[in-house]
């Protein structure tokens, strides 16, 4: 765990709420784990005071060439408002990476991803570090859900990997009108996995946990929420 100013690399909008932050880090960041997590300091005058939580969406750079992290941003609030409007070369003070990242294993021969909405920035992650670590795309499968078609967030950059996407939402504005978890679960019945990642809403997660306890599928969650410290030290 470090902490450090980092500079903003990019800015980019995704959809009518969200954009990808691109930030300058350490080489430290290498080490970094799909699932692990920052807290970033919102705004240079410290107001709001406390930092906020946010996934690591990928690293920037090649292979031990480490330049930098991504994280994916959903504007719910002042702090998230004030970071939406940082600008390439302005500085952001994060800590990190914190937080239990995936367990990955290899040998596996099918894994299904399982995000909603924001909840599929660590997910992304995950798919890049296990393809770089060899495991063929056609192995993995993406069930991406949201609440309408622009919550659909990074579908291009699984399909570009290769990977088979999977939609759903709940207005049916695109893919099937009906809950992630229903595809999923049929999925896991057809062909069961080696493993089920997921992150996203807490009622989502419970959801796949209690798929994984009845089909006996092997099953690791993200689990994000808002907290202080970033240690789970305090609050």
């Amino acid at each position: 765990m470090i902490q450090q100013e980092t500079t903003v690399l990019w800015n980019r909008p995704v959809g009518a709420d969200c954009f990808r932050l691109g930030l300058s880090t350490r080489h430290e960041y290498v080490k970094a784990v799909p699932g692990q997590f920052v807290m970033a300091q919102v705004s240079p005058a410290q107001k709001p005071l406390l930092r906020r939580p946010f996934s690591i969406s990928g690293l920037i750079g090649h292979g031990d060439d480490v330049e930098g992290i991504e994280l994916l941003i959903k504007v719910v609030g002042t702090g998230t408002e004030l970071l939406s409007l940082r600008q390439p070369g302005d500085p952001l003070d994060v800590i990190g990476p914190l937080g239990h990242g995936f367990r990955l294993h290899n040998g596996h021969q099918r894994i299904y991803l399982a995000g909603g909405g924001i909840g599929v920035a660590p997910l992304r992650f995950l798919a890049s570090e296990l393809i770089r670590q060899g495991m063929p795309a056609t192995r993995m499968r993406l069930f991406l859900g949201g609440q309408s078609k622009q919550d659909l967030l990074c579908r291009d950059d699984f399909e570009g990997h290769g990977i088979s996407v999977t939609l759903t939402t709940d207005d049916g504005s695109e893919g099937d009108q009906c809950l992630i978890t229903d595809p999923l679960e049929q999925a896991i019945q057809d062909q069961a996995p080696d493993m089920v990642y997921a992150c996203g809403p807490h009622g989502m997660l419970a959801c796949v946990a209690g798929i994984a306890e009845r089909t006996g599928a092997p099953c690791q969650v993200s689990i994000e929420t808002l907290m202080a410290c970033g240690l789970g030290a305090c609050l």
